[in-house]
């Protein structure tokens, strides 16, 4: 199927969830909320180091291709430079070979005995000034050429080493961010994995959200994200139709209440894995499932665009995305389309 994507893609796969014909029942959850968040804070706040990190990245290169055209224009300008250089050099050799058939190198003793009358010798003189004039701007031409050319080299050259060793620095820190998110999101699908196979929530995990009032009352469940598979199509996937939308997002990726409303379940275990869902105005439900964390408890109302959890791959899941339904009750079975659903209310996936 093909894949869309909405602003920025993440680096993830488009894999498809497998969830059979009945969800699981209620779980309740155990153990007390963590209020520090975990492994999961840890995983929002290096998403957020390396959008930084991948950003700084970018304007450099950015910066970098701004100065490939400036050194481009640099090297044109030094071509001609060395074109002018030429014909000076061109000049001197002509103005040399003027004066040695002319006479010019010679002494003005030699010339004023060799001279047939005052006049001859004044002209010869004028002539013999012209040409050491003409020599000694060419020369100064030629000198001033020379330097501005070896400036605008040395600048060029150094230009090029800054702008590598920077990016270089950039590239270096990005990878380093994202190989400790990868070792994050390990830990925190490897803590989702055990809840899901205890059937046991370990109890909401509370981040700290940024601020930010959404003026929209419908928003779509994650903020960065792939399409993958849609409501109602069918595979070896699946014991019957895919009941929900997948968003094809990595490990950890900030899941969002499309609307507000109450959380009316949180449940660990079974063919969706770590699971939540929200009651919403209408008689409308809206599930969120295969995460690797729920920041929200039964019972809490939500407000748009709260997370209410964190993506992950927990139950029948071939990795890491969200799937999203919209039901007409609180229990699988009861879907319809999410996107036809959202798209009534002005979402556009």
């Amino acid at each position: 199927m093909r894949s869309r994507r909405r602003r920025h893609p993440l680096l993830v796969t488009a894999l498809l969830c497998a969830p059979a014909v009945l969800a699981a029942g209620p779980t309740a959850a155990t153990g007390d909320a963590d209020s520090s968040g975990g492994v999961g804070a840890e995983v929002v706040r290096l998403y957020e180091e390396a959008s930084v990190a991948t950003q700084r990245y970018e304007a450099g290169r950015r910066e970098a291709d701004e100065q490939r055209g400036r050194a481009q224009r640099l090297e044109r300008l030094l071509d001609r430079e060395r074109r002018d250089i030429a014909v000076l050099h061109g000049d001197l050799g002509r103005i040399a070979r003027a004066q040695y058939r002319t006479g010019g190198g010679l002494p003005h003793t030699v010339q004023l005995l060799l001279a047939d009358s005052p006049e001859e010798l004044m002209r010869g003189q004028r002539a013999v000034w012209q040409a050491d004039l003409a020599v000694d701007n060419a020369v100064t031409k030629s000198r001033r050429a020379e330097s501005r050319l070896a400036a605008d080299e040395s600048k060029a050259a150094s230009a090029w080493q800054v702008l590598e060793r920077r990016n270089d620095e950039l590239a270096g820190i990005r990878r380093g961010i994202e190989r400790k998110l990868a070792e994050a999101q390990g830990t925190l699908q490897g803590q989702a994995d055990a809840s899901a196979a205890a059937g046991a929530c370990r109890g909401s995990v509370r981040l700290d959200q940024p601020e930010e009032a959404f003026t929209q009352p419908w928003i779509p469940p994650v903020e960065t994200y792939g399409l993958s598979a849609g409501f109602g199509s069918g595979g070896e996937r699946w014991a019957s139709r895919h009941t929900g939308q997948d968003f094809a997002v990595d490990i950890g990726t900030p899941v969002r209440s499309v609307g507000r409303g109450r959380v009316v379940k949180v449940s660990c275990g079974g063919p969706f894995g770590m699971e939540v869902v929200v009651r919403h105005e209408g008689g409308y439900y809206t599930q969120y499932a295969h995460l690797a964390a729920v920041t929200v408890d039964q019972g809490e109302r939500v407000s748009t665009g709260q997370w209410v959890g964190q993506s992950g791959t927990t139950g029948n899941s071939t990795g890491p995305h969200l799937h999203f339904e919209v039901r007409l009750t609180p229990q699988s079975g009861s879907g319809v389309d999410p996107r036809e659903w959202l798209a009534e209310r002005g979402v556009r996936l």
